[in-house]
């Protein structure tokens, strides 16, 4: 299982997107696709119609994983481990979910996840 971030939801229904591609050969490779609810969060702020939404959420299987108490715990660690860096928390919780069930985040924002590899969190850097 891979969790997808929120810039590859976006890149779902984003007009000639080269994710697309990818995503496309993940699902053909058989691999199971899915977003914490964090990234689904992010992501359904929009702007997506609803055809767009209901799209990415068929895409995922409709796989939107819950965020849980532990999965917070973890999330708070994280942003204490990395510097409480100002506007990081929300992925602290990406990371922390995907953490949680041991898969791996595929995300365009590399700089933004590296840095919790070091505690564990499995990446796919996703070149832009």
């Amino acid at each position: 299982m891979i969790h997808l971030d929120t810039n590859l939801l976006i890149d779902l229904v984003t007009a000639e997107s080269p994710h697309i591609a990818l995503i496309r050969r993940w699902l053909n490779e058989g691999e199971t696709l899915a977003a914490s609810a964090i990234a689904w969060s992010e992501f359904c702020n929009g702007p997506h119609s609803k055809a767009q939404k209901d799209a990415v959420f068929a895409v995922l299987g409709q796989r939107i994983v819950d965020f849980t108490c532990q999965q917070a715990e973890t999330a708070s660690r994280l942003f204490h481990y990395t510097g409480r860096k100002r506007g990081s928390h929300a992925d602290c919780m990406i990371a922390a979910a995907a953490m949680s069930q041991g898969v791996a985040v595929a995300t365009r924002n590399i700089g933004d996840f590296e840095r919790f590899t070091q505690h564990g969190l499995k990446l796919i850097a996703v070149p832009t």
